[in-house]
């Protein structure tokens, strides 16, 4: 039996999703979760591998077991198992044909800043924050640019393993609620730290630093040294994954105020 679930957790305590030697990770702790309800070993792939101190509201993943539960023991009997920090928010049986990652069609994160002087103190680790002004406008028609099909190279890190780095941009928004300013951004895939050397890029125009047309000389030059420097990542957010209608995978509800709209699973 293939089991989907929906994942929320708060990164800033882990070494990331992907499992290590020393198990401090979001697939280590679910593992232990999920293998203590089915009472049988038990490993999950998750549709997005989020690095250290990145965070996910709408992360998905899936797992195999032959142990028969009621869909509530993946989710209240996991979460009795696991740190506060992470929580299962849904579980349903999909066809063994159902891939958490593959059979994904796109993936959403957002990026939440605190453009404030002084840093934050109750959102410490989970939001970035820049302390001068920033004018939305500008990377907003900066952004413009990133739109569709295109050679990422000047955004991966130097230990990006992707085959290739063309990846198709589907959305690039930039908005401001209050002292916050939110970045989203909706591809099919990823490279390596992509969205935190965009959001980087975005901030160097922001602050004036370079005009908006900036970026896309950034994108056209395919050169990571040209490029801003890494924003970190406690900003960072794995906010929904879409998958064709056929699975009728649950909605997430959302998890934070900044996000207010309750968006599908489904594309």
């Amino acid at each position: 039996m293939r089991i989907a679930i929906g994942v929320a957790y708060d990164g800033r305590t882990f070494a990331g999703w992907q499992s290590q030697p020393g198990g401090n990770t979001i697939q280590d702790r679910l593992e232990a979760g999920l293998t203590a309800i089915a009472n049988a070993p038990v490993r999950a792939t998750a549709a997005g591998r989020t690095d250290a101190g990145v965070h996910a509201t709408g992360q998905v993943a899936h797992f195999d077991t032959g142990a028969e539960r009621p869909e509530t023991a993946w989710v209240r009997g996991v979460n009795a198992q696991l740190p506060e920090a992470i929580a299962v928010q849904w579980a349903c049986a999909v066809e063994a044909e159902f891939h958490a990652r593959y059979s994904a069609t796109s993936r959403t994160y957002a990026y939440v800043l605190y453009n404030h002087p002084v840093r934050p103190s109750v959102f410490g680790g989970r939001t970035g924050w820049f302390h001068l002004p920033l004018d939305v406008d500008r990377m907003r028609a900066a952004a413009g640019a990133l739109v569709g099909e295109h050679d990422f190279s000047a955004f991966r890190s130097a230990e990006c393993q992707a085959k290739s780095p063309v990846r198709v941009l589907m959305r690039a928004a930039v908005e401001r609620q209050g002292e916050y300013v939110v970045f989203e951004f909706t591809a099919s895939a990823f490279l390596h730290h992509m969205v935190r050397n965009l959001v980087g890029c975005l901030v160097h125009v922001g602050k004036g630093a370079q005009p908006p047309g900036w970026v896309a000389e950034v994108l056209a030059g395919r050169d990571r040294r040209r490029a801003a420097p890494t924003f970190g990542p406690e900003g960072l957010y794995l906010t929904r994954v879409t998958y064709p209608e056929r699975w009728n995978l649950p909605r997430f509800a959302p998890m934070l105020p900044l996000f207010s709209e309750s968006r599908p699973n489904s594309s």
